[in-house]
């Protein structure tokens, strides 16, 4: 199982840094329906066969974030 709340946890980091999910979009070169469904999607950021494999050896899945220095 994954652990965090991707949603949130991408809502808050757009507040953090004053952008939207559309500009991400845009950043990456996609539509901003595919960003929101990939974020909304349960399995949609990491692999549901890779969280299976975690499961199957007892771990849940704990995504850490840490801002990149440029």
């Amino acid at each position: 199982m994954v652990k965090n709340n991707i949603e949130l946890d991408v809502k808050v980091k757009c507040i953090e840094n004053s952008t939207t999910q559309a500009q991400i979009a845009e950043d990456i070169q996609t539509t901003k329906s595919y960003v929101n469904r990939i974020i909304k999607k349960q399995d949609g950021v990491v692999n549901n066969t890779f969280i299976k494999m975690m499961e199957a050896l007892g771990y849940d899945i704990e995504l850490t974030y840490v801002k990149r220095e440029v």
